[in-house]
């Protein structure tokens, strides 16, 4: 399922998997929230997966939040998460 924004081009990535109760987690934050973003399942996507090695030293950690302003949280916890979103 792909949440956007409506062309609007400031909104959240956020890399998962279909299996990571952490990334569903971070779904229901961000739904939540009213947080428009965009979802990547790297499951099929090769290219997805680079990325997500590439922004975690290799690993492939998901849930990876990609902001607007180019920060990132990997595996973030309820409350970081939340205290990232109240600071965009």
């Amino acid at each position: 399922m792909n949440h956007t924004a409506n062309g609007n081009h400031s909104q959240v990535t956020m890399y998962t998997s279909n299996w990571c109760a952490d990334c569903w987690r971070a779904k229901k934050v961000l739904e939540s929230m009213k947080v428009q973003f965009v979802e990547v399942d790297i499951t099929h996507d090769p290219q997805a997966v680079a990325l997500v090695e590439k922004l975690n030293n290799g690993y492939r950690s998901v849930p990876t939040l990609l902001f607007p302003d180019g920060s990132v949280l990997t595996e973030p916890s309820t409350a970081q998460l939340v205290a990232k979103l109240n600071a965009v």
